[in-house]
C-alpha cells in the first residue's frame, strides 16, 4: 500500500522543497505540513505558497493544498505534494509513515522524536543525532553543507547569512517596524541601494544594496519588528536564480535522500 512508504515532511519553504523534489524524484510519496500562514521570502521556490495559491509548482513538482489525509492520498496518486496544515503533525498517528524530516528550520526542536516513524531525519540546528531523531544534516554553507551527522548536533546558529559576492548581513532585510506590509517590487526586480521595495504601515522599506530582490515576504503579511522579510543578490546576472531551487536547497535535499536510503539499507540488514 502507498502508505507502507510516506514520508511526511515537515515545512515546504525553499530549503525543504529542495528535499521534498529530491525524495520524489527518487520514487517517495511525500506528504508536506506547514503553518496557517507561511512566511517563506522565496516564494517563488517553496511548495508551501500552495496553501494560499491552491497549488504551485516549482520547477517538476508540483503542491496542492489539501484539508484531510484522504484529499493527501488522492494528490499523491496523482504525482502531486500534499500540503496539509498541521504544525503539530498530528496525521502522523494515522499515516504511520515510513520516515519523517523536520525540514522547518526552527533552530529548535518542535516535538520531533525517534518514535515518530521508523526513519527520523532533522535539518540543522536543535536536535540531537542519535537522541531526538535518527540523523541531523548541516544546514550551515562551507564544507560540511549536507554533512549526515550520526551523534550530536549541527552547527550553531550564528545568525549570520551566507557571503554572496562580498555581502552578507546587508543582503537580508527585517523588518524596521511591525505592521501589515505592502510590496511596491516583485521577485525578480532589479533595486538599487535606498530604493522603496515595500512599505509597513505606510512607512517605507528600502533596499539595502544594489541587486535582485530575490526574497519578498507575501503583500498583506502581518510581520513583527525584526521580521526578515526580503533578500537581495548582488549578482545581477544570476536572476533566474530567483525561480529556481537553490544550490543549498538542493545539496541538503540530496543529505536527506542520501539518509533515508542508509537507514533503509541498515533496517534491510537487521
Amino acid at each position: 500500500m502507498i502508505k507502507n512508504k510516506i514520508i511526511v515532511v515537515r515545512g515546504a519553504g525553499d530549503i525543504a522543497t529542495g528535499s521534498i523534489q529530491k525524495l520524489v524524484r527518487a520514487g517517495f510519496p511525500v506528504i508536506a505540513t506547514e503553518i496557517a500562514y507561511p512566511s517563506a521570502i522565496r516564494r517563488y521556490v517553496s511548495l508551501c505558497e500552495a496553501v494560499y495559491e491552491d497549488t504551485w509548482t516549482v520547477e517538476d513538482i508540483t503542491s496542492i493544498f489539501v484539508k484531510s489525509i484522504t484529499e493527501a492520498v488522492v494528490a499523491i496518486k496523482s504525482s502531486k505534494v500534499p500540503i496539509i496544515i498541521d504544525p503539530s503533525c498530528n496525521i502522523i498517528k494515522e499515516l504511520q509513515p515510513f520516515a519523517v524530516v523536520d525540514a522547518t528550520l526552527a533552530k529548535k526542536n518542535l516535538g520531533m522524536t525517534k518514535d515518530l516513524a521508523p526513519i527520523t531525519i532533522a535539518l540543522g540546528p536543535g536536535f540531537i543525532a542519535g537522541k531526538d531523531v535518527d540523523i541531523v544534516v548541516e544546514t550551515m554553507r562551507g564544507h560540511n553543507l549536507g554533512r549526515l551527522i550520526m551523534e550530536g548536533t549541527s552547527i550553531s546558529n550564528t545568525g549570520i547569512p551566507g557571503i554572496i559576492a562580498g555581502y552578507g548581513a546587508e543582503r537580508v532585510i527585517h523588518a524596521p517596524y511591525k505592521g501589515i506590509i505592502h510590496n511596491e517590487k516583485t521577485i525578480g526586480e532589479n533595486v538599487k541601494k535606498g530604493e522603496i521595495i515595500a512599505t509597513i504601515n505606510g512607512k517605507p522599506v528600502l533596499a539595502t544594496i544594489d541587486g535582485i530582490l530575490r526574497g519578498l515576504i507575501r503583500d498583506g503579511f502581518n510581520v513583527s519588528k525584526g521580521f526578515k522579510i526580503a533578500d537581495i543578490d548582488p549578482r545581477i546576472s544570476e536572476k533566474e536564480n530567483c525561480f529556481t531551487i537553490t544550490d543549498k536547497a538542493r545539496c541538503i535535499g540530496g543529505a536527506v535522500l542520501e539518509a533515508i536510503l542508509q537507514q533503509s539499507h541498515k533496517m534491510g540488514r537487521n
